[in-house]
């Protein structure tokens, strides 16, 4: 099995390095002990300073001050074709961040799709596009990992025939039935009849269904072409700072900071001790 290297950049201006390393390292968690063993891939993920800074090979996620156009942020190639992802700076960035790690691990060229019966009645089977965390993306469904906020993502069986008891398909079990969606949430997919693609989204008080057309390839891939096109409230803008879910996870990520720091404290004195001989 061939391993994926993920850099994660910040290129804010001011963004405190350690922020940069904390995130990236529940990022790392979260890749090699929620994600990989359910998606069989075997990715690391490391922090630099710079972009100039990130070794040949490695996946770029970059974080920015203002992606500014709708659908920027997300997965994208460089004129290699090589995939990188752009981050929007917020208060919750971190849960935007793993999103798009998620999504570029899974599927790094925004095209892999899934056949399976379309949730719309009057359609047959279709190919749904992979992007694991877009069904449960809202921030009601997120868990921290080291105390930081991360993204749900469903599992392979998200894409099961039928239902059945005691499946899991998504990580924090959120989902209750194959190719659900969840408030907040989307799911799409192509329709060969019509060739056109569609969504099932839920923004609003209920689900409902949208028609995006055909697919436009002067877009990039079919991920940017159909983010392009999407709302995502939570991960292009962020979280308001008065969001329940994200003043949970700050008020937990304040106490792993105090737990930390007397760690650190006693483990200095410790090595005080060892390089005075005593």
């Amino acid at each position: 099995m061939l391993t994926v290297h993920l850099a994660l950049v910040s290129e804010v201006d001011g963004h405190d390095p350690a922020d940069v390393s904390r995130v990236a390292a529940a990022l790392a968690r979260q890749a090699t002990r929620d994600f990989a063993p359910i998606w069989g891939i075997s990715p690391t993920v490391d922090a630099f300073p710079t972009l100039d800074d990130v070794p040949v090979g490695y996946w770029p996620m970059v974080v920015e001050t203002d992606i500014k156009t709708p659908g920027a942020a997300g997965v994208h190639e460089d004129h290699n074709g090589q995939p990188f992802a752009l981050i929007q700076m917020s208060d919750s960035w971190s849960l935007t961040a793993s999103h798009e790690m998620l999504e570029m691990l899974a599927d790094p060229f925004g095209r892999r799709t899934v056949p399976g019966q379309s949730p719309k009645e009057d359609q047959g089977r279709v190919e749904f596009l992979v992007e694991v965390c877009d069904p449960c993306e809202a921030d009601d469904f997120a868990y921290t990992v080291n105390d930081v906020l991360m993204s749900d993502f469903y599992t392979p069986r998200f894409f099961d025939p039928t239902t059945e008891s005691c499946v899991r398909y998504d990580y924090t079990g959120s989902l209750d039935q194959p190719r659900d969606i969840k408030q907040g949430g989307y799911l799409s997919w192509h329709e060969p009849v019509s060739n056109h693609w569609w969504q099932k989204i839920w923004f609003g008080p209920e689900a409902d269904y949208r028609d995006l057309g055909v697919f436009d390839a002067s877009a990039g891939s079919v991920r940017s072409w159909v983010d392009s096109q999407t709302e995502h409230p939570g991960i292009d803008q962020g979280l308001d700072k008065a969001n329940a879910t994200l003043k949970a996870a700050v008020a937990a990520g304040e106490g792993t900071a105090k737990s930390a720091g007397s760690r650190a404290e006693a483990l200095r004195g410790q090595i005080q001790e060892i390089l005075s001989g005593s």
